[in-house]
């Protein structure tokens, strides 16, 4: 059967009954689904994604963060075929391996900062932070320092939705009439738009600094296991830190014995021009770094926790007779997957995307700033491949426009119309796109964007909102 046979083999209005009878999506809005139901993607071409109906999109949001050397790469779908048959999977327990899982740890330690040579998998984001959380505990406890429990984290970061993950996780809507677990104390978001008025960017990070210091005073060092952070907060806003921030905070989790943990999930893997961010542009060192969604392109499920030497040294200490590490997944280290991100990695270092985006980010930034002349475009930021959009009602008091204008969806849907899809949150627009645009890429985006928010003025202001 050929791809357009394919395509045409798809009965549109019974696929989106079926999804919205039987599938629980994540993150629904319930008031639009039970009514609307879902856009369907179905097929996948480099930048472009194509919806059941046959209608295709530039992907401004690489799947979501994570397709970063694009959709269809036919090499990683062959590798992950020849892995299949030739054994799609056995366990990793108990001294067994298999070659991709070992091949990958050790190209990973290859491209980690140098002291994070041991890696353990999981199957993504969410489960890698959760695997994390568990073996730094146990970490404590090998050393005979069990009160060293609590976690922070940052309002508005981002973590995952397993039970540990949505604890670390700051921001308020995801955990709303959901439980949490009472691990996890949250520091202020590092946000420069929103900062304090008349405090610069460098007074804004004492300020932040200082509150970590007075944090640790108040719960007691000898109870704070790590302090976990993105590089650049993601889905809480594309949030950038004021420069020096991670540095500082890594030095101040160093003298008091707590562990510094990047969550790397998004910035890893190119978005930032580099395979890992923390050292070469934030310049710290995290005793752990979690990957996932660009660690196979999105191509299979994936997920891994990269481990300092002195942190394995104690992790690897036999407990006594018959103890064992007892953490792991079924699918820790599946073949399949390790398959698809070796390839994925051979990909990223053969077409030399780090360079790509290095080349083309700043473009980009550049380019999407000149969409600040519209009226409600409050913020533009980001760096290179991770940008967000903040819509306001005034730009002068940054005041943000009411909950059910949508604003947000109103962008993404204007922009949706016109051929590019961008994810909105709240009153934010994320534009995440596959590693592989192009400057021409990005004119027609940005032109698409333009008119976008212009009809969205429009619209709130026919409707009331502004």
């Amino acid at each position: 059967m050929t791809q357009q046979q394919a395509k045409a083999s798809y009965d549109a209005q019974d696929l989106w009954q079926k999804d919205k009878n039987h599938f629980i999506h994540p993150f629904t809005d319930f008031s639009l689904f039970h009514e609307k139901g879902c856009d369907l993607i179905t097929d996948s071409d480099g930048i472009y994604v194509e919806d059941v109906h046959g209608n295709r999109f530039i992907d401004g949001i690489a799947g979501l963060w994570c397709v970063n050397v694009g959709h269809g790469r036919a090499e990683i779908g062959q590798a992950m075929a020849e892995q299949a048959t030739r054994m799609a999977y056995f366990s990793t327990f108990n001294n067994l391996s298999n070659a991709p899982a070992t091949e990958l740890a050790a190209k990973l330690a290859e491209l980690a900062p140098a002291h994070l040579n041991h890696v353990f998998y999981s199957c993504g984001g969410s489960a890698a932070n959760d695997a994390t959380i568990r073996l730094v505990h146990y970490y404590f406890n090998r050393l005979g320092k069990p009160s060293k429990k609590r976690i922070l984290s940052r309002t508005n970061a981002y973590h995952g939705t397993t039970y540990m993950a949505a604890s670390l996780t700051g921001i308020a809507s995801n955990n709303w009439q959901f439980d949490t677990l009472d691990l996890v104390t949250h520091l202020s978001e590092a946000n420069c738009y929103r900062r304090p008025e008349g405090m610069s960017e460098a007074e804004y990070c004492d300020h932040l600094v200082d509150e970590l210091e007075q944090t640790i005073d108040r719960l007691g060092a000898d109870n704070i296991a790590a302090f976990i952070a993105e590089p650049i907060m993601g889905a809480g806003g594309v949030l950038m830190a004021p420069q020096g921030y991670h540095s500082r905070v890594q030095a101040i989790c160093r003298a008091n014995d707590i562990l510094f943990i990047a969550d790397e999930v998004v910035t890893g893997f190119g978005r930032l021009g580099h395979f890992f961010a923390s050292e070469a542009v934030f310049e710290t060192q995290p005793d752990i770094i979690n990957v996932a969604k660009g660690l196979s392109s999105g191509y299979a499920p994936l997920g891994a926790t990269l481990i300092s030497d002195a942190l394995y040294e104690v992790l690897s200490t036999p407990q006594g007779p018959g103890g064992v590490l007892s953490t792991g997944f079924t699918y820790s280290g599946h073949p399949v997957s390790c398959a698809a991100a070796l390839k994925n990695i051979e990909i990223i270092e053969r077409e030399g995307i780090c360079e790509n985006v290095r080349e083309v980010g700043p473009y980009l930034e550049s380019k999407l700033k000149t969409l600040a002349s519209h009226e409600t475009v409050g913020d533009i930021r980001g760096s290179h491949f991770m940008m967000a959009i903040e819509n306001v009602a005034n730009k002068t008091t940054k005041e943000l426009l009411p909950v059910d204008a949508r604003v947000g969806d109103r962008v993404a849907a204007e922009a949706q119309k016109r051929g590019l899809i961008i994810r909105p949150v709240g009153h934010l627009n994320i534009i995440s796109p596959p590693l592989i645009w192009t400057h021409q890429v990005v004119d027609e985006v940005v032109t698409i964007l333009d008119a976008a928010f212009a009809a969205t003025t429009r619209s709130l202001k026919a409707d009331g909102y502004l």
